[in-house]
C-alpha cells in the first residue's frame, strides 16, 4: 500500500492534472518473472496494464491471525478495501525481501527487530480491473512475517483501519468477512496458501 505503486496511490481527479504515479516506475515483467526493463507506474496501471513486478506481505502473530490492513479511502486503486498486510512494488535493483522491511516499516512501524525473517511463500500472476480506474497486471510474490512483537504505529496517508483476524477461519468462512471487500491479489494469496 505504498505511495510507490499506482495501486496504493493518492487519486488526483481531474484528467488534466499529472498524477504522482507518472513521476515513477515499476519493473516489467514476463510471465516467469524475468525483468523487461522499466515501464512507467501510471501506464502499468492504466488501459489494458503492462505485466510488472510486486508483492504482497502477510503479517501475522504467533497465535495464527493474520493482519488485515484497510487501504487509506484516497488510495487510486481498491481504495478502502482490507489487504493482508501489506502489498507494493519493488525498486529497480531492490528484492522483494528489501522492499517489504522498507514497507513494514513505513506503513506499520514494523521494524526488524520485531520479526526474526521474511520467508518468500509463493508467486502467481493475475490481472483485475478495478472499475473504470485502472488495472492490476501483476506477477505477484508473497511473503510472510510473524511477529514477536505486535506493537504497530501505522500511516494514516497509507492505512485506514488494522484488524487481526484468525486466518484459517478467514479462508474457512470468507463469505463472514465479505463486509470488508478484500483486495484481489491478497484473495487469491490466500487460497493457494491452503491448496
Amino acid at each position: 500500500m505504498s505511495t510507490d505503486d499506482a495501486r496504493d496511490s493518492p487519486s488526483e481527479g481531474g484528467g488534466d492534472v499529472e498524477h504522482e504515479n507518472a513521476l515513477q516506475d515499476v519493473i516489467a515483467v514476463d510471465a516467469d518473472d524475468t525483468p523487461q526493463g522499466t515501464v512507467n507506474r501510471l501506464e502499468a496501471h492504466t488501459g489494458d496494464g503492462i505485466r510488472h513486478r510486486a508483492f504482497t506481505t502477510l503479517v501475522f502473530d504467533r497465535e495464527g491471525r493474520i493482519l488485515l490492513a484497510q487501504r487509506a479511502p484516497g488510495k487510486r486503486l481498491w481504495d478502502t478495501h482490507w489487504d493482508g498486510t501489506v502489498a507494493s512494488h519493488p525498486r529497480e535493483g531492490q528484492t522483494q525481501k528489501e522492499a517489504t522491511r522498507e514497507r513494514l516499516e513505513e506503513e506499520l512501524g514494523i521494524t526488524p527487530d520485531q520479526y526474526d525473517s521474511v520467508r518468500l511463500t509463493d508467486r502467481f500472476e493475475y490481472k483485475r480491473y478495478y472499475e473504470n480506474a485502472g488495472v492490476e497486471h501483476e506477477v505477484c510474490a508473497v511473503l510472510q512475517v510473524t511477529l514477536q512483537d505486535t506493537s504497530l504505529d501505522p500511516n494514516e496517508e497509507e492505512v485506514a483501519g488494522l484488524l487481526w483476524v484468525p486466518y484459517e477461519h478467514l479462508h474457512e468462512h470468507p463469505e463472514w468477512y465479505r463486509q470488508l471487500r478484500l483486495c484481489p491479489w491478497f484473495e487469491i494469496a490466500m487460497r493457494r496458501d491452503f491448496e
